[in-house]
């Protein structure tokens, strides 16, 4: 039974709002006083408080203060005749759950204990009811998704009811949406299979991609008249996205919305650079092979993306373009660039590549503790949204806005976690990377990879002439025999990127103009 505490200097006028209540299997107690109120709460657990804001001796603000001091998470409803702004702020100010104006009906009274008390019940039961009836739409959807768009439109449709469901406590709904998702990655392993490949081809209608990203959208974007700031959040999913959306929000409003396809491997080296240099791994590597390293060559493999996108600007006739490039590896490199933010105002587009999410996957593999902090993608998503809303990002976003820069957000590519091995054999040659695998004589498990045994096809580089590239589908990843069960044990529930799933491809590109 719910327990209501219901404080008026004048509460035998509310006999009937009292009956009502008690009609519905309320438990009501009743004061006169603020002072009495008190008294009462000092003995009794309540679920909620009416609290009158006029009465004789301790105001109901002081009421409320007293209240709040010794329970500082007890609902408290505010009960006034006053309309003075003075007084609702200080009551909002006091984290009161609802302000109500006399007189009050019954049905006030009623509606606002649903919504202090009922709350998460009753958006847990409508969320799960739209749920099971969308589900069955989903369902349909997905037997019959055959274009890049909608798998756009599908996976942005099970990320929404992923976040709808995130926060009630019906652990089978979330459970059959996970299932929606592992078939719908069965479903768009099949359909990337099919269709990557011919997306390269002249007059072939093909999605945005990591290497026409930048011609394609932010070149459109870039205005004498207001700078561009492009901050690249290395290894950003859609979903995270989401998460700290409305942190953005409250700084800028968001001018278009689009989701493009990183190009295979969904790796940083070979997405990044695609967006940098405009162009695919395979004409990087011809074209600049001063700037271009493949797996096995020694050194790092991203250290040259201020280069190709100077190449970029000249080829696309904007040398005159006046642009820097940050790379934010860390903390203190992030603080210094916060600190000569100012000065990126004299350029026509700023550049930002911020590498904090990827070192956040990868460490999760190396540290217990982040591996505990993000057991899930509801667990990641949150541990997101805390770095971000501490970071020197978001002050770079706050700057960005006060002095009237264009900004764009966007990822290189999505991470996802792996649950499930898959065995492989190679040379010593063979790349390290757990979602996919380059080298000469591969040996795999045919149904959970996609094989691309002429990497030109896919305008990949070729290590040799019987070099070949295989990206693990789903939620799947690598594994050698040898040491297997120490290995899989070491890295299954780790977010990992580089192969073929709607998480690590489909990925945002936003763009927004400063409130």
């Amino acid at each position: 039974m719910i327990n209501i505490l219901w404080v008026d200097d004048e509460i035998d006028l509310l006999k009937p709002h009292i009956l009502f209540l008690e009609q519905r299997q309320y438990n009501v107690t009743t004061c006169n006083s603020g002072m009495e109120a008190l008294e009462v709460l000092s003995d009794t657990n309540f679920d909620i408080v009416f609290l009158d804001e006029n009465m004789p001796g301790l105001s109901g603000l002081e009421t409320l203060n007293e209240i709040k001091e010794r329970r500082a998470n007890l609902p408290v409803v505010m009960i006034t005749k006053s309309e003075e702004e003075y007084i609702m702020e200080e009551a909002i100010g006091s984290k009161i759950a609802d302000y109500l104006i006399k007189p009050v009906n019954p049905n006030q009274i009623l509606l606002s204990l649903k919504k202090n008390l009922d709350h998460s019940r009753l958006i847990s039961e409508k969320t799960t009811s739209n749920y099971q009836q969308e589900f069955r739409k989903i369902a349909m959807d997905l037997a019959m998704v055959n274009s890049y768009q909608e798998w756009i439109e599908l996976y942005q449709k099970l990320i929404y009811w992923e976040l709808q469901l995130e926060d009630i406590e019906d652990v089978g709904m979330t459970d059959i949406l996970e299932s929606q998702k592992t078939e719908a990655n069965m479903q768009f392993g099949k359909f990337i299979e099919k269709n990557y490949q011919d997306w390269f081809l002249p007059h072939t209608e093909a999605p945005v991609m990591s290497h026409t990203l930048f011609k394609e959208k932010v070149v459109p974007e870039l205005n004498n008249a207001q700078p561009t700031l492009l901050v690249v959040i290395d290894n950003l999913r859609y979903d995270q996205w989401k998460a700290f959306e409305p942190i953005v929000n409250t700084y800028y409003k968001k001018e278009s919305e689009i989701s493009f396809y990183s190009i295979l491997p969904t790796a940083t080296q070979y997405a990044r650079n695609a967006i940098f240099s405009g162009l695919m791994p395979a004409d990087m590597e011809k074209l600049f092979p001063q700037y271009w390293k493949n797996d096995t060559d020694e050194g790092g493999k991203n250290l040259h993306e201020n280069d190709f996108l100077r190449e970029q600007l000249k080829r696309l006739g904007l040398s005159h373009l006046k642009y820097e490039y940050h790379k934010i590896t860390n903390l203190r490199s992030g603080k210094k660039l916060v600190e000569n933010f100012k000065s990126l105002k004299q350029n026509d587009l700023s550049v930002v590549v911020y590498n904090f999410v990827d070192m956040l996957s990868h460490s999760k593999t190396e540290m217990e503790v982040v591996k505990e902090l993000a057991s899930n993608d509801k667990a990641y998503r949150s541990l997101t949204l805390s770095w971000f809303k501490n970071s020197p990002l978001l002050e770079m976003i706050q700057l960005s806005q006060q002095l009237g820069f264009k900004l764009i957000l966007t990822t290189d590519h999505g991470t996802i976690n792996v649950k499930s091995p898959t065995k492989i054999i190679g040379d010593r040659d063979t790349s390290l990377n757990l979602r996919y695998k380059t080298g000469r004589s591969l040996t795999y498990q045919e149904k959970d990879v996609i094989a691309v045994k002429n990497p030109k096809s896919f305008n990949l580089p070729a290590l040799s002439m019987s070099s070949s590239f295989v990206f693990a589908k789903g939620d799947l990843f690598l594994a050698y025999p040898n040491n297997f069960n120490h290995y899989v044990s070491y890295y299954r529930n780790t977010y990992q990127h580089g192969g073929v799933s709607l998480e690590e491809m489909i990925i945002p590109f936003v763009v927004l103009q400063p409130k």
